[in-house]
């Protein structure tokens, strides 16, 4: 087979594998006619030689492997104690299956094999593009041991009209802010160094054209599915040839590979689109949502979450604890979540890590006494673990210092006064394993926050090599071992907020925690940089306490309700101390929640081009007989009104009823007054061609206000 083509969705891929030769990418884009000639693509394609180059043509491959002899940086670096290290991959074997293909190559010089396995969505044309490397040499000597300095997964060319890069930094609290600016000559490069996917580097990337928005344009969007050390890279050649790569980041002789052994890196998820930023996004949703997510939990509504931490932080009191219960179940929760302080010495940050033993002096009865009272109540219940880390001062550390990871002769550096474990020791994962395995065994728990609160800034073991990667891969394997023997407990990947919040890790949790920021100013923003590749479902999203404890803003309880909407519901304040009328208002909100999520879990989300002053979605049901919009004013405008604004999604043949659905006391002084209407002669329902391509007068509001409105199709 010569070629290698997918047509799905709105996209074209088409890979040249002929045997002998590299495999290379001829055309990944706007989708094209079957009977387009490949030839004549090829033909098309040509480039000559010029001065100052190669008498010859250099046709990029996969791995931009260094024997290619491309003057460009490369994908693969690899050798056998500095030799071995000039690999020319080509194709031995390709195959396609439907949506499936896999390409195999190799050198028989440096007798190294790579793998590549392709699967495309057969709807929206996603891709999934993993690689695996396989030492093929006879030799069981140190010799013959392959060490592995760089393996991006692929190396995707990116067409030259895409001239805009669209990355994601932030910090602590600050995840998911969006950075576009124009591609420039030379390389966009993103280390990521820190053993987890990171706040301030996630493993995303959107190439775009300069006027590519929302609804319009096209768009090529790639993440690593990774939880660990990440390089991400965009090349622009002096050629003019465009270059994006992903791969896991390898430190020093960490991936050393014996006769025989292989090598897996990390999936590339890669979508196109040629209509705008938010069908992109719409694609990878979609993956999350049919291919990552259980399906006993696509299926089942979001429980709306109480979570203790904001409200008590270390100031376990089971009567009080007791009494939030009370309130929580008061205004509708439906998980308890107990956040850290539960076990050993654990009463500030100082202690207790690692030993996972119910404290007899907060708890002298156990979690019974509580957990009776949560389910008593109709409540589901939840506990936090933070098993991959350690404190100094615990029975764990004292019995076995030398299961952390650390460096030899070089001081640990500071870091919430804990350590690393080397969960990719057996003994330290069988550890963890059996103390989690005996809470969740002897107690009524369907629900674990597993936190991480400090980077690997020293990953090695006590051999000296390093082990982020096996880090990485030793965390998936424990998660897995414990959702075996718990299949119906979920699980919640957090970091010190959204410090993991990867395609990896949601192969085997069940949602991301967001943000440690509940600012409801804050979450919006960092909510909308999340969309670009999370769904909504997947997005943990609290109501925090009116003045935000890491901010110091306060914020009403519409807007903050209204932003946690939006998401994975849930509260994280005092319920004993909070206002009445706020908790009856919030009490509302969670009702309105409840009649709306699978709606805003499952629907088709359309982000909103508008000014700065507003944040604005859609969630449309796939049918589109229904949808939510929310619009949320951040800031005060200039002028004396605000936009009109279009809602995206919608069938124009439809006919829809649009009601304000929050706040629930607001009055609309522009538009959707029925007396005024009735003037009109049309009612209260408007036509989708009208709402799509005309749009609403907004009405006039308050900076820090949230608006919901509610599209329901006549008939």
């Amino acid at each position: 087979m010569d070629y290698i083509r997918f047509d799905s969705g709105d996209m074209t891929l088409i890979i040249s594998c002929t045997v002998g030769t590299v495999p290379a990418i001829i055309h990944w884009g706007n989708r094209l006619e079957p009977s387009t000639s490949i030839e004549e693509i090829k033909a098309l394609s040509i480039r000559r030689g010029v001065n100052g180059n190669a008498d010859v043509v250099i046709q990029p491959s996969l791995a931009m492997e260094i024997g290619l002899g491309y003057a460009a940086p490369s994908g693969f670096e690899a050798h056998r104690e500095g030799r071995s290290w000039g690999s020319y991959f080509t194709v031995f074997s390709a195959a396609k299956y439907e949506d499936r293909a896999q390409i195999q190559c190799h050198d028989s010089s440096t007798q190294i094999r790579l793998t590549y396995d392709i699967t495309v969505n057969p709807d929206t044309g996603l891709i999934q593009l993993s690689s695996s490397v396989t030492n093929g040499i006879d030799s069981d000597d140190n010799s013959g041991i392959l060490t592995l300095n760089k393996m991006a997964t692929a190396v995707l060319p990116i067409p030259g009209r895409m001239t805009e890069l669209i990355g994601f930094t932030g910090r602590w609290a600050d995840e998911f802010r969006r950075e576009r600016f124009k591609r420039f000559s030379g390389s966009y490069v993103r280390e990521n160094k820190r053993g987890r996917t990171s706040h301030d580097s996630f493993p995303g990337i959107i190439l775009a054209r300069p006027d590519t928005r929302e609804k319009s344009g096209e768009a090529y969007g790639l993440h690593l599915a990774w939880s660990g050390n990440h390089l991400i890279r965009v090349d622009t050649l002096m050629d003019g040839r465009v270059l994006a790569s992903m791969g896991a980041l390898l430190f020093p002789g960490e991936i050393r590979l014996k006769a025989g052994e292989t090598f897996q890196s990390p999936t590339i998820v890669a979508g196109y689109s040629s209509n705008g930023l938010s069908a992109l996004s719409r694609h990878f949703h979609d993956h999350v949502r049919n291919e990552l997510l259980r399906p006993e939990v696509r299926n089942r509504p979001r429980p709306v979450h109480y979570n203790s931490w904001e409200a008590i932080y270390f100031d376990h009191d089971i009567e009080k604890l007791k009494a939030m219960a009370d309130k929580a179940a008061s205004i509708g929760v439906e998980r308890f979540v107990l956040d850290d302080g539960w076990f050993g010495t654990r009463r500030d940050t100082s202690s207790g890590l690692g030993d996972w033993v119910v404290s007899d002096l907060i708890y002298p009865d156990g979690l019974k006494p509580l957990i009776d009272h949560v389910t008593g109540l109709g409540m589901e219940m939840g506990i936090w673990f933070e098993p991959e880390m350690v404190n100094p001062d615990s029975d764990l550390f004292r019995a076995h210092p030398d299961w952390i990871l650390h460096l030899h002769d070089k001081e640990q550096v500071p870091f919430r006064n804990q350590y690393v474990l080397d969960i990719s020791r057996p003994e330290v994962s069988d550890y963890l394993f059996n103390q989690i395995h005996i809470i969740l065994g002897d107690h009524d728990i369907g629900y674990v926050k597993w936190d991480m609160n400090r980077d690997l800034n020293h990953p090695g073991n006590a051999m000296g090599y390093a082990k982020p990667h096996a880090h990485v891969m030793a965390l998936y394997a424990l998660i897995e071992r414990i959702r075996e023997k718990h299949p119906n407990v979920e699980i919640e990947s957090c970091a010190s907020g959204g410090g993991r919040p990867d395609f990896g890790i949601l192969a085997h949790t069940d949602r991301v925690w967001t943000s440690d920021s509940n600012d409801a100013i804050d979450r919006q923003n960092i909510q909308k940089g999340a969309s670009h590749f999370l769904p909504l479902c997947v997005l943990g999203s609290h109501v925090g306490p009116a003045k935000c404890h890491i901010t110091g803003r306060s914020l009403s309880m519409s807007m903050r309700a209204a932003t946690a909407m939006m998401g994975h519901m849930g509260t994280e304040l005092n319920l004993l101390t909070e206002p009445e009328e706020d908790l009856k208002e919030l009490k509302d909100a969670i009702t309105l929640y409840k009649q709306h999520r699978m709606l805003i879990h499952y629907g088709q989300q359309y982000r909103i081009d508008t000014p700065k002053y507003i944040n604005a979605m859609g969630i449309v049901a796939s049918n589109q007989s229904e949808a939510i919009y929310s619009i949320a004013f951040m800031t005060g405008y200039h002028n004396t009104h605000p936009i009109i604004l279009p809602f995206p999604g919608l069938d124009e043949d439809f006919e829809y009823d649009v009601r304000s659905i929050w706040p629930h006391d607001f009055k609309s002084s522009t538009i959707l007054e029925e007396k005024e209407l009735e003037k009109l002669g049309i009612g209260g329902h408007f036509s989708g061609a009208t709402l799509m391509k005309v749009g609403m007068q907004l009405p006039p509001s308050f900076p820090e206000t949230v608006h919901l409105f509610h599209l329901t199709k006549r008939g």
